[in-house]
């Protein structure tokens, strides 16, 4: 499958820890994000193996250590930078290694270049443009859900351009852990009648202009390849509003959408293992990409994904003989025959809880789709989002069909108002009068009308008059033709593509609107450059290639990479059109975006629209964090122990000792040896050492110092 971006970034970072290291034990000092950053990509024992001695929280109570060099991978956050320079106040290591995941703002940088104290102690300074989240192999979020409010709610506009600057130097980690320097293109859309439908021309120059800048200082980017150049498609959520409300039967989106997964820092679900017998366990298991049956599975319709379980499960059985069990007489023909023989299966722990996870995701999606009636739902869904009924033919009674469906009593509420924005989008907008009895029958609030009206904020009309004589807008891709005769069910309840998919097919054949994805820096010939996606031969090539006679014949390492940003949140059908599309087509395609979205999640972003900003509580308005005030305060002496005093009644009774002479304390104080006050001996340390210098040993230590810069070679900002 090519590169995975979650191996990319670890190289990235490991490669530069152990760079930094050089067989020299260091402390590592992260913060809260900078940890998060790490957590995603790198197990500790990886990073204790590259001759760390132990990880800090830069916010912490630390020890001062001055024997030992500090490796500092930090998030460029204005209180982060006052955390380290209390540390340079307080020699907290012995030398500092700098090493930030994204650009510092430059009022941020000019503080530290300009820092006497801090520049003494700085070994290495870099910027690693690291700061993305890769969650899969060809799928990277930025974990940013408020990137959807900031980017659409009327209110938020001043928050708009600093917010575009961070996205781009995000995007531009991507590229950059790719080795990819590609031509950018955006979507501007042909009848744009939002405010926000310029975000992706503007976004787009943005990444560019981030680009161009890492590729002026950085002589070895890109590398050299035969690959031919990479594409980056920005991309917003206005260009495909249907594909997030969706029922979707594929195994990922199905689970996201009806269960409840956990998603923070780790993506878990919560099962239980050896339901019935006494070791009984509920567990949240971790969804990955090293669960290979979750990496074999997560594209399939529902059914397969069910059907492959059970064949695994009974290849496992005829390849174990010895293994009995109690559901022996069903044969395993069943999930819940599986999940009892599961139970008896003590030496198999891991795979134990591997299938007990995806068995009871499994049986609980198909409990919901049943119990909700999603089969009957998804086919007016599907209607609504094609525009074509089963037959791939004009509907007629959509709206009898629509009326039956919110009046059905085992259609949720959720679902219900999910249809309704459907068939909103559908109809290019409605009569106010038509929302109110839809909404009815639906048994709805009124209130969820402007959550309707809200989707004009994403370029939808919502509503219209009596005698509306507007066209139908043309679609955004062209047409294909219906499928053959005799499609199977599940294909029928999948027949929307996302618009994603129709991109990276029109990319793929060179026939993509140059008026409606306009390029950020047109190619001296676009002829050459469709020909050149087309093709798979290489612009960047030192040598010449010969045009490969079939994609499938294209090898790894000469596969075009395609990037496709989706500002504004990525649904999990995209995801897989992503992998699907780059199969078929002889690419790689890597999806980035802010977040995932799930049908509930969109439709409450949706929602929150036309809610004040300040009940929404964005971290970009918030109050700035502060560093905390215990950094700034001096160290804590150790206290000398004091011996033990003997009762007083024991006192009493002790003989006085002899008079002994009295130290010669001031005589001391006053004594110098090679020319160095006694509070500056070797092993002396502390603050106090340090003022009772004399003014010669400053200058001799400052001197030294330098000599050991120039002998060394260390110079303060010479990276990054």
């Amino acid at each position: 499958m090519g590169v995975s971006l979650i191996d990319a970034q670890r190289d990235v970072i490991l490669g530069h820890i152990h760079h930094i290291t050089k067989h020299d034990w260091k402390v590592l000092v992260v913060d809260r994000d900078s940890r998060r950053l790490l957590d995603n990509v790198i197990d500790e024992d990886a990073l204790l193996n590259e001759n760390i001695t132990n990880i800090e929280q830069i916010t912490d109570r630390r020890p001062t250590n001055r024997d030992v060099d500090a490796l500092y991978f930090l998030t460029p956050q204005p209180h982060i930078v006052d955390c380290v320079m209390a540390d340079f106040q307080k020699r907290k290591y012995k030398r500092a290694h700098l090493v930030w995941t994204s650009l510092l703002h430059p009022a941020l940088r000019d503080r530290i270049d300009k820092s006497q104290i801090a520049r003494e102690q700085i070994d290495h300074f870099t910027v690693l443009n690291t700061e993305y989240y890769p969650r899969e192999s060809h799928l990277v979020t930025f974990r940013d859900p408020w990137s959807f409010p900031i980017l659409f709610h009327p209110a938020c506009n001043n928050l708009v351009r600093q917010h575009m600057e961070d996205v781009a130097q995000k995007i531009v980690g991507v590229c950059v852990a790719l080795g990819e320097y590609p031509t950018i293109r955006y979507y501007r859309p042909r009848t744009p009648t939002h405010e926000a439908s310029i975000l992706c021309s503007h976004l787009a120059r943005f990444v560019q202009d981030e680009l161009d800048l890492y590729a002026k200082f950085h002589n070895d980017f890109p590398p050299p390849t035969t690959r031919p150049r990479g594409t980056l498609y920005i991309l917003d959520r206005s260009i495909d509003l249907m594909g997030p409300l969706l029922h979707e039967f594929t195994y990922q989106a199905m689970a996201h959408d009806l269960l409840p997964i956990q998603e923070s820092d780790k993506i878990t679900y919560r099962v239980t293992i050896n339901e019935g017998q006494p070791d009984q366990e509920i567990k949240d298991i971790a969804i990955t990409e090293k669960d290979k049956i979750w990496l074999e599975n997560r594209h399939r319709h529902m059914k397969d994904v069910i059907e492959k379980l059970m064949a695994d499960f009974q290849r496992f059985i005829k390849d174990n003989p010895n293994f009995t069990n109690k559901a022996g007489d069903e044969g395993g023909n069943s999930l819940n025959a599986i999940k009892d023989m599961l139970a008896g299966l003590p030496q198999f722990q891991e795979m134990k809880e591997a299938y007990a996870l995806h068995l009871g995701m499994a049986q609980e999606c198909m409990n919901r789709f049943q119990g909700w009636k999603l089969g009957e739902l998804s086919s007016v869904e599907q209607t609504c989002a094609t525009g074509l009924d089963e037959d791939y033919k004009k509907p007629k009674g959509l709206a009898d069909q629509i009326i039956r469906t919110l009046d059905e009593d085992d259609v949720t509420p959720p679902d219900r108002l999910r249809l309704l924005l459907l068939y909103l989008l559908h109809r290019d907008g409605l009569l106010p009068a038509d929302v109110s009895k839809l909404l009815a029958h639906a048994q709805l609030p009124q209130q969820d009308t402007q959550i309707l009206t809200n989707l004009e904020l994403l370029g939808a009309r919502t509503s219209r008059a009596l005698k509306d004589p507007r066209p139908a807008p043309p679609p955004l891709f062209p047409r294909k033709p219906p499928p053959l005769a005799g499609a199977q069910e599940e294909f029928l309840s999948s027949r929307y593509e996302p618009a994603v998919q129709s991109l990276l097919e029109c990319h793929a054949a060179g026939t993509l609107d140059a008026n409606v994805f306009p390029y950020t820096k047109p190619p001296l010939d676009l002829g050459a450059d469709q020909a050149q996606q087309v093709s798979a031969t290489s612009l960047r090539s030192a040598k010449p290639t010969w045009a490969k006679s079939a994609r499938s014949n294209v090898s790894a390492e000469n596969r075009q990479r395609v990037i496709v940003f989706m500002a504004g949140g990525a649904t999990y059908a995209e995801a897989r059109a992503c992998y699907e599309v780059g199969r078929s087509t002889g690419r790689e395609v890597f999806l980035t975006t802010s977040h995932m979205l799930t049908p509930q999640l969109f439709v409450r972003q949706v929602s929150d629209l036309s809610v004040d900003k300040r009940r929404l509580g964005i971290p970009a308005e918030q109050p700035k964090q502060q560093a905390p005030a215990h950094l700034f305060e001096p160290d804590e002496v150790p206290k000398p122990k004091v011996a033990p005093q003997a009762p007083a009644q024991q006192q009493q009774q002790r003989p006085a000792a002899p008079s002994a002479p009295r130290p010669p304390e001031q005589g001391m104080a006053g004594m110098k040896l090679d020319g160095r006050a006694n509070g500056n001996a070797p092993g002396a340390g502390g603050a106090a050492a340090q003022a009772n210098s004399s003014a010669k040993l400053t200058k001799d230590k400052d001197k030294d110092r330098e000599k050991e810069k120039k002998r060394h070679h260390f110079g303060f900002g010479r990276k990054g």
